[in-house]
């Protein structure tokens, strides 16, 4: 197989679909995974069978994810291009108003789910050269958001995550690297039935078409942390450069 190939989670709706479908529109083959199986044969019907595979997928189960690494190896000759780490659920409410079960599952699916993602790969990733492991962080990862909370926190952990296997993985000639963007506008955020006021203030600005065309970017450069938006990236430096002055900040955009 000469084509170039992409293993998407998360993929039925939102940043994965137009993901999806940015890569297949450049002729990359794309591995649809999603526990949304509607989503999964609505979005490989566009795609087309000849270019796409896809199968139900819950990547808080290991076992599964290792039986859709291998249900992808045997499309792709046991090639891996690109692992987009996509997959991710948000429960938006101050902590105590948000059900325990809730929060267990933020942290399975947002966090485990990314490990189980890149351990599952990384065998067929160190076969194919050049690869890359691409992964959903956030803005939530610059400093503790208020009433996403739990959330959050599973973003600093995709965040330390890549950077150290960003420097592990750099020998065996893996680049791994994440998005941090503020809310994109997908059902995920536009479903919440409590707003916090980080996104009251910022809005959902982000469309997943814009993310989509980062994680190309991302796939064929070697920068770690990639941060949208100018108005992002002046509050990175800030906190960054003030380190002292991060509670403050977040008090005045949260």
């Amino acid at each position: 197989m000469e084509r170039k190939s992409i293993f998407i989670t998360g993929a039925a709706s939102g940043i994965g679909k137009e993901t999806a479908l940015f890569f297949a529109e450049r002729d990359w083959f794309v591995g649809l995974f999603d526990v949304n199986e509607n989503g999964l044969v609505e979005l490989a019907e566009k795609i087309g069978e000849e270019q796409c595979c896809y199968k139900v997928v819950d990547v808080s189960d290991f076992q599964e994810m290792e039986q859709a690494v291998a249900f992808f190896g045997e499309k792709t000759n046991n090639q891996m291009n690109v692992l987009f780490n996509n997959a991710g659920v948000m429960h938006m409410d101050f902590f105590e108003n948000i059900p325990h079960e809730s929060h267990v599952k933020a942290v399975q699916v947002n966090i485990m789910g990314v490990v189980n993602g890149v351990y599952a790969c990384l065998d067929i990733l160190k076969n194919t050269p050049k690869a890359h492991i691409v992964s959903m962080c956030s803005a939530s990862a610059f400093y503790g958001t208020p009433e996403v909370a739990t959330y959050s926190a599973t973003k600093f952990f995709v965040r330390g995550f890549t950077e150290a296997l960003n420097i592990e993985l750099e020998k065996k000639g893996i680049t791994v690297t994440d998005l941090m963007p503020l809310f994109v506008n997908t059902h995920m955020i536009k479903s919440q039935d409590h707003q916090c006021n980080s996104l009251k203030k910022f809005g959902a600005q982000l469309s997943p078409q814009q993310i989509a065309k980062i994680v190309w970017k991302a796939a064929h450069k070697k920068k770690v942390h990639w941060v949208p938006t100018l108005q992002l990236k002046f509050l990175s430096y800030m906190g960054n450069a003030f380190p002292f002055m991060g509670k403050t900040l977040m008090k005045i955009f949260s």
